[in-house]
């Protein structure tokens, strides 16, 4: 059915998808992206002299998410699937305790990249086929919102208008059928900041992506006010000459202010590698540019950025729970301030780049 206007019917949780989208893009908090693949979590424990298993995995999420305090600065938490219905260490399910919390669970959907045909390298995101279902079961789980990771990069030519045009139909696919079973689709378009581009080069190319997402969200029917943005910020590239804190704020202000509909009510960057500090100062300056208008919640959705120091701190050791949680609540402490637009914008830390990054 359709209402005069020719325009799709309204989704049936559509009241629900804003209420959560709104709550989740609340100002002065974000999102913890704890969705970490067994691989990469793997990895993660490796660093601190840990093996993958689920005892391990289980017992970082839980030091992370009974943090206290987290709730007044964490709005929503990225579940990897394994952790959805895992419970912590005193058997209480993650999903009730975080929702004890005012904490949205939310879950990782997508099932990685693949190449993408016809292209030098580039790639699409694969799980459309059975998405219907599974947002069924993570909805009846628990999970209130999702996320869909596409990848794109520059140089040589790339990102091709097939990349761009296959990934933003494939998010604005994926952002239907999620709000079509009560999940508030995260749309992350990320580019990749591998490569020697300038900064310039970054901010057309993410208005180019940026602007194709919406498109193809209009294209479907997508209900905006029920969904969040996930893009990266605008940097030069990791191998690039680096640009000055306030610049790279006001071009990833600028570059949104062109492409996001003012219906969207939050925007939650990734941090791309950026060493914790940096990530924080690039939020605080977008936030403090007053000459950009933004009618969206400027925020984060960060993995490594909130985690890294906490991982070290906690080292796998019970005993060390508090010293991770104290570390981890002054991260999540920062970027709360950073989207008040509080903060120094000193671009500092160890980075946590890694070229090519896969979840």
């Amino acid at each position: 059915m359709a209402d005069i206007l020719g325009n799709a019917a309204p989704f049936k949780y559509a009241e629900e998808l804003i209420a959560n989208a709104k709550k989740i893009a609340t100002p002065g908090k974000g999102i913890l992206a704890a969705d970490e693949s067994t691989g990469t979590i793997g990895k993660r424990l490796a660093s601190i002299g840990c093996p993958n298993e689920e005892s391990y995995r289980r017992d970082l999420r839980e030091m992370l998410f009974t943090s206290p305090g987290i709730e007044n600065y964490i709005s929503g938490v990225i579940l990897f699937e394994e952790t959805l219905y895992q419970n912590a260490s005193d058997g209480t399910p993650f999903v009730k305790m975080l929702q004890d919390k005012d904490i949205v669970p939310g879950i990782k959907v997508d099932k990685g990249v693949v190449p993408l045909p016809g292209t030098d390298g580039e790639t699409e995101t694969q799980g459309i086929d059975d998405l219907g279902k599974r947002c069924a079961k993570y909805y009846e789980q628990g999970a209130r919102f999702a996320k869909w990771r596409a990848v794109l990069k520059i140089g040589n030519g790339c990102p091709s208008e097939l990349s761009i045009h296959q990934n933003a139909y494939t998010l604005a696919r994926y952002a239907v059928i999620c709000q079509d079973n009560g999940l508030v689709p995260i749309v992350e378009p990320e580019i990749l900041s591998d490569g020697s581009h300038g900064i310039e080069v970054c901010a057309a190319i993410t208005e180019r992506v940026v602007a194709a997402c919406y498109k193809a969200l209009n294209d479907h029917h997508a209900l905006l006010e029920g969904t969040l943005l996930k893009p990266n910020m605008v940097l030069a590239g990791a191998e690039g000459p680096k640009a000055d804190v306030k610049l790279a704020g006001y071009l990833t202000a600028r570059t949104l202010m062109r492409t996001v509909p003012a219906a969207v009510p939050g925007i939650m960057f990734l941090s791309g590698g950026q060493s914790e500090e940096e990530a924080t100062a690039h939020l605080a300056a977008m936030n403090q540019c007053d000459n950009v208008k933004k009618p969206w919640t400027l925020s984060f959705s960060f993995g490594r950025a909130l985690q890294a120091s906490a991982l070290k701190a906690w080292g796998g050791k019970k005993e060390n729970f508090k010293a991770g949680q104290d570390a981890f609540l002054a991260r999540a402490k920062a970027n709360s301030e950073a989207t008040l637009g509080k903060g120094d914008l000193t671009a500092t830390g160890e980075s946590l780049y890694v070229k090519d990054y896969k979840y």
